[in-house]
């Protein structure tokens, strides 16, 4: 059983020799392959040369296109530097004005060169690893992306103040990225990860007024097309886990912020599974084995069962090389300790 096999047949409720393992890396693995950051978020080659080798040293199931969230904000128009070690810069946000909203127009993904590099990076992890690996792209969540182009200040208080305007930009953001949806699954992503990370800073009321919907059309949007769906929310999203898992995501990540969710478990459909939760920075990076292991084991039994084995949000990179590997191992073990 590969990687892919072991994936899917997890998420879709069949045996599997072992929990999938899937750690978010992003810095870690460009520190770990000896790539700049800028190389990393804008070369195809370097992310994917970085990915492929963490997947294979550290026994990960999956790759996946993540390095920052402003591949489609560059689009839009917000302007951006990259540092040739850190994460990629705002120098402008597309809209200062409300009023700027009434310039947005729905993306072509073949017209913006950060957009087009996603695929570059799909086509490229199909063409060396072909049928190994869960090939998950990504795009950013309607409110996510908001934010991206909309300082998030702002943004947050157009909620309340502009919330028409809010609406007009996030159907065009919906929109968009079900263009960008569909040519990553074209270009061979298993998986399409959404990020709606500031989710988790707003009422229940307004995630449903906002959100919800949204990413439930994603999701259908993504399941039509044959690929699975993801769901990334930093944070703690308690108050509105109910709602998303009823997207119907297949894969609901769990922040370690986020309350336990034993009640939540009952609430998945057969085949959706949580990934998570274990926190990146105090057991993941700072913790010894025995940490690691209780993290990960009591997360597992939380969920019955139905999580794949992460961190809840990025592996950082000033994680040990022997911590990430012993986390990996862990897959194996989950099944004999339930």
């Amino acid at each position: 059983m590969n990687s892919l096999e072991r994936t899917i047949a997890f998420i879709e409720g069949r045996d599997v020799d072992r929990i999938p393992f899937h750690p978010i890396l992003m810095r870690f693995a460009a520190r770990h392959a000896g790539v700049r950051y800028r190389d990393f978020c804008l070369d195809a080659s370097s992310k994917c040369t970085a990915n492929i080798r963490c997947a294979t040293d550290f026994r990960s199931d999956w790759v996946n296109t993540m390095s920052d969230p402003y591949a489609e904000a560059e689009a839009f128009g917000t302007l951006l530097s990259y540092p040739d070690n850190d994460l990629p810069k705002v120098i402008k946000y597309a809209i200062e004005e409300i009023s700027d909203i009434d310039r947005l127009r729905v993306l072509r993904t073949e017209d913006h060169p950060r957009m087009r590099e996603r695929l570059a990076e799909i086509t490229e992890y199909s063409r060396q690893t072909p049928g190994q690996f869960f090939i998950a792209g990504w795009v950013e969540g309607p409110l996510a992306e908001y934010c991206d182009i909309r300082d998030i200040n702002l943004a947050m208080t157009d909620l309340y103040e502009h919330p028409a305007m809010v609406h007009k930009a996030l159907d065009i953001i919906t929109e968009s990225a079900i263009d960008f949806i569909t040519l990553q699954v074209r270009s061979g992503a298993h998986c399409i990860g959404i990020g709606d990370s500031v989710c988790s800073l707003i009422s229940p009321q307004l995630y449903n007024e906002f959100c919800f919907e949204r990413e439930k059309a994603l999701t259908y949007h993504i399941h039509s097309l044959g690929a699975y769906a993801k769901i990334h929310i930093c944070g703690n999203i308690s108050a509105i886990l109910p709602d998303v898992i009823r997207t119907g995501a297949d894969i609901v990540d769990i922040d370690h912020r986020t309350g336990p969710v034993t009640e939540a478990v009952k609430m998945l459909s057969a085949h959706q599974v949580f990934a998570g939760k274990s926190d990146p920075v105090t057991v993941i990076q700072d913790g010894d084995e025995a940490l690691i292991r209780k993290s990960a084991l009591s997360f597992y039994r939380e969920a019955a069962g139905r999580a794949i084995l992460s961190a809840g949000c990025e592996v950082t990179p000033g994680t040990g090389n022997e911590n990430l590997r012993f986390f990996g191992t862990l897959s194996g073990l989950l099944l004999n300790e339930e």
